[in-house]
């Protein structure tokens, strides 16, 4: 059952003495219930935008975007309820204890005092925090923000979770432990749109994963067809020596299935090939015949990294530095903002 769809949404900004930058682009996206699809995508490519339309703090300048059937531009008022958001930097109050924070995240949605600090205290020992639950935030480290953070999100218990790189900056174990949670989430019942710029965060997380180029959707589908979608296996080597380079690249292009045949990284060659044993031996009995000596020699699947490598021509990677779409979100008056203006 689809529960999020945006069907041809664009948002044009226009930066002050700069040229138009579209955000949005026609971009189609459908995430079915209880599952998380991944939004990757480069920096600038539409990620949070699409965040922020679905979420309704910005409007778009056409398309449409539900959540359940209900028009997220049209009818907000109905959307908020039904979501959570944790951000690319964790919102919470540093002088405020982690429990003081999710109690007050449960007022300012009207629990009463008994429910609140219940509803707080299974949150805290949901995300581990038991132990660090009466302390201030600001002595927390990123990890434990991070968790506060997204344990906020879920106070009303929303059936949509929007996770806007939800581990940037945690170190590989925080990183695994907000895995475990959002895999126990969906297990629930939970659905989940996660932007992330870590391909191995889509590939251990994602039942579906969506690839985002200047504001539209280039490429969508598991994370085994994507990898499917580039080509079979690869055979990759590690020369002794950079003046064998040549002798290689002739020797691997042979068994190239595809074009470019031969990849080259300093002394590392990759050849993809349709039956990557086979080549492999072949290869090693070539390069023994001519002498030419290695460090490493094997087969591998092709990864995320190929795939956004070849869909938008750069490797994945985590910039801290601001986008233009970040920077330009940033000029655009939420949707809030707009109402009460207009209250006002």
């Amino acid at each position: 059952m689809t529960y999020i769809e945006a069907v041809d949404l664009r948002k044009t900004y226009t930066p002050k003495g700069a040229a138009p930058v579209h955000a949005l682009d026609g971009l189609n996206l459908v995430v079915p219930q209880a599952t998380v699809t991944a939004l990757l995508g480069p920096n600038g490519a539409g990620k949070t935008t699409t965040i922020k339309v679905l979420t309704t703090l910005i409007r778009p300048d056409s398309g449409t975007a539900t959540i359940n059937g209900i028009d997220v531009t049209s009818s907000p008022e109905r959307i908020r309820p039904m979501i959570g958001v944790s951000g690319q930097y964790a919102a919470v109050d540093e002088n405020l204890t982690g429990f003081e924070n999710l109690d007050m995240v449960g007022r300012l949605y009207h629990l009463s005092a008994k429910h609140s600090r219940e509803r707080a205290r299974e949150l805290i020992r949901l995300f581990d925090l038991t132990e660090a639950q009466n302390r201030p935030v600001k002595g927390f480290s990123g990890g434990m923000r991070r968790r506060i953070d997204l344990a906020g999100a879920l106070v009303m218990r929303p059936p949509v979770l929007f996770l806007d790189e939800p581990t940037t900056g945690l170190d590989p174990r925080s990183r695994i432990g907000m895995w475990d949670i959002i895999t126990t989430l969906v297990g629930e019942g939970t659905t989940v749109l996660l932007t992330t710029q870590y391909l191995e965060e889509a590939d251990q997380l994602a039942d579906n994963i969506s690839v985002i180029d200047d504001g539209t959707v280039i490429a969508e589908g598991t994370s085994d067809e994507l990898k499917a979608s580039i080509g079979g296996q690869r055979v990759e080597v590690s020369l002794v020596s950079l003046d064998d380079s040549a002798a290689a690249h002739e020797i691997l292009t042979r068994f190239g299935s595809t074009e470019p045949a031969v990849s080259i990284d300093g002394r590392g060659l990759t050849v993809n090939a349709e039956d990557a044993p086979a080549a492999l031996q072949l290869i090693l009995t070539e390069f023994a015949s001519r002498g030419i000596q290695l460090y490493d020699a094997g087969m591998r699947r092709p990864t995320l990294d190929d795939v956004f490598l070849k869909l938008t021509g750069h490797t994945a990677s985590v910039d801290d530095a601001d986008s233009a779409e970040t920077d330009s979100s940033a000029q655009e008056p939420t949707l809030e903002q707009k109402e009460q203006k207009e209250q006002g």
